[in-house]
């Protein structure tokens, strides 16, 4: 494996008495599709959360190319959740432009030739999703699979290196699942995206990763359910020859 792009280094996460993870260690290089799959309550939303950043470590380190996370969201991470995230009072278009407008710290808006030039990204951007033809519409007006397209490209547009999705198929019909599997896959592949999925979905996450990881409790007390948190146990390379492609 390349040198790490994410590492973490015996992190720890609490809440109160209740310990969610404990010496969590794993490194994941650039490029990778990494599933994380594991029972509910096991840590996986708060890993994504960590990586996010809206979420830090009570012990160990996360880094990204060597470095600790900053502590805010920024640009180069973006998330897909499994509930809709697009803002209802916004066209298509307008939802997607909003990731480009929202980088004038000055007002939070663009005019003219940066106008222009941020809806032309967009509209491509929405026919890399197929919604082109939706980009004058309501969130309200699209169906799921499309909400979803709509919080990708929502997602993408600011180029992130790394893009968190945290069970971002669960709500969807199996048809319109396995459209968005085709989806996401093309856009890793595409834009050269480092991607680390939750999924409850243990064959989803073989099919896509290029890895699978499993988080899950070592160590248990009956008598004190939340004193010991979920690591990982499983640490599956999924070799497949369009993740050898993406590497090279």
């Amino acid at each position: 494996m390349s040198a790490a792009f994410i590492e973490a280094s015996n992190v720890w996460k609490r809440y109160g008495d209740n310990v969610v993870l404990e010496r969590l260690t794993l490194k994941i290089a650039e490029g990778e599709f990494c599933s994380i799959v594991g029972a509910s309550g096991c840590g996986k939303t708060t890993f994504l959360r960590m990586l996010l950043g809206e979420e830090t470590p009570d012990q160990g380190q996360l880094l990204l190319e060597g470095k600790p996370l900053r502590s805010e969201p920024d640009a180069t991470r973006g998330i897909v959740f499994q509930r809709y995230s697009v803002f209802p009072h916004l066209t298509v278009l307008g939802n997607v432009m909003l990731g480009l407008e929202l980088r004038n710290r000055w007002c939070g808006r663009l005019f003219g030739a940066q106008r222009r030039q941020a809806r032309e990204a967009s509209m491509d951007m929405l026919g890399r999703v197929g919604l082109e033809n939706a980009a004058q519409r309501y969130p309200a007006e699209l169906s799921g699979g499309m909400q979803q397209r709509l919080a990708l490209a929502q997602s993408l547009i600011a180029k992130p290196r790394l893009l968190l999705l945290d069970e971002p198929f669960g709500a969807l019909d199996p048809g319109i699942r396995h459209d968005m599997h085709e989806l996401v896959t093309a856009l890793w592949r595409e834009q050269g995206l480092t991607v680390v999925m939750i999924t409850h979905d243990i064959k989803e996450g073989f099919a896509l990763g290029t890895r699978l990881f499993v988080f899950d409790k070592v160590r248990a007390d009956p008598h004190a359910p939340n004193a010991y948190g979920s690591r990982v146990t499983y640490d599956l390379p999924l070799i497949k020859p369009a993740a050898v492609a993406v590497a090279a």
